[in-house]
């Protein structure tokens, strides 16, 4: 049902590297202040210039563990940005090797490991991270997220709570609270995450796409459509929110409306009729 890309969370892309050595001339010392600014993230064009700050950094500073370990780190990021989970395991784990008490690193790894697949692996890393901070909220929400991936829906709720109770103000985390909440049935409380993320963060399609589910779960199917009209003009090509408005318009009697936009989301997301169907939609 959902779509991971835009939901999925990914938390401390950027560590601030803190340069610990002396240049010897201006051309050097301003070579290195722009490795430092894109490997820091600073052009997000794309993720080639972090990762070219990053790796410059690596080969010039093979002597300065802090410096490597906050640049195989963001490398690491930016591999995963692109996708590149294995690549970005890698730098993690040179990161971790060199601060072994690194808990952005151990968390990176464990989105790179839940965008794999690796539930289980996401957990330890997770889990890591906490040990050595157990006040990284960022953490508790990655935890949550994967244990929702693997339909353990109660722990889910608690890493929800518990990254809430640190951070009240993460618009996603009040949104993937409210999607799991409709998920196990406790649909008011659900509708109350989604308000309040939608009152932190009013243009995200994600969140009118939860609450649009949410809706169609209470057989609301005009607030529904309501809701997924938001995130349809937020993100046009959002296929469960294409499948959720034809699902009510079908139910309103709007045979047209709704075959063409389940048609629409079918060709987006060949299985998105059986994730439904999963979801207790038929």
């Amino acid at each position: 049902m959902r779509c991971d890309a835009s939901r999925s969370i990914v938390h401390g892309v950027a560590s601030t590297l803190m340069l610990m050595m002396l240049v010897t001339s201006a051309a050097a010392q301003s070579q290195k202040f722009s490795n430092v600014d894109l490997c820091n993230g600073k052009d997000r064009t794309s993720a080639e210039p972090q990762i070219t700050g990053c790796t410059a950094l690596i080969q010039s500073d093979a002597d300065n563990p802090k410096v490597l370990m906050i640049a195989y780190n963001n490398r690491g990021n930016a591999y995963a940005g692109k996708g590149q989970y294995d690549l970005a395991i890698q730098d993690y784990n040179e990161s971790i090797k060199l601060n072994p008490n690194y808990a952005k690193a151990f968390n990176n790894r464990g989105v790179a490991y839940q965008r794999k697949g690796e539930y289980d692996r996401a957990i330890e890393d997770f889990d890591a991270a906490i040990k050595i901070d157990p006040n990284y909220a960022n953490v508790f929400a990655n935890r949550a997220e994967t244990y929702q991936k693997k339909g353990d829906y109660p722990r889910a709720l608690k890493d929800f709570d518990e990254a809430l109770r640190q951070e009240p103000t993460l618009a996603i985390v009040w949104n993937e609270r409210c999607w799991t909440r409709a998920m196990i049935g406790e649909l008011q409380e659900a509708l109350a995450d989604c308000d309040k993320a939608i009152q932190l963060k009013p243009k995200e399609a994600a969140t009118f796409d939860s609450r649009g589910f949410t809706y169609l779960k209470l057989g609301q199917w005009q607030l529904a459509v309501a809701d997924f009209d938001s995130a349809l003009r937020l993100d046009s090509k959002l296929p469960s929110a294409l499948y959720g408005r034809g699902f009510a318009k079908l139910k309103k009697g709007d045979l047209a409306g709704g075959n063409a936009d389940i048609a629409a989301a079918k060709t987006a997301e060949p299985n998105i009729e059986a994730e439904f169907a999963r979801h207790g939609l038929h």
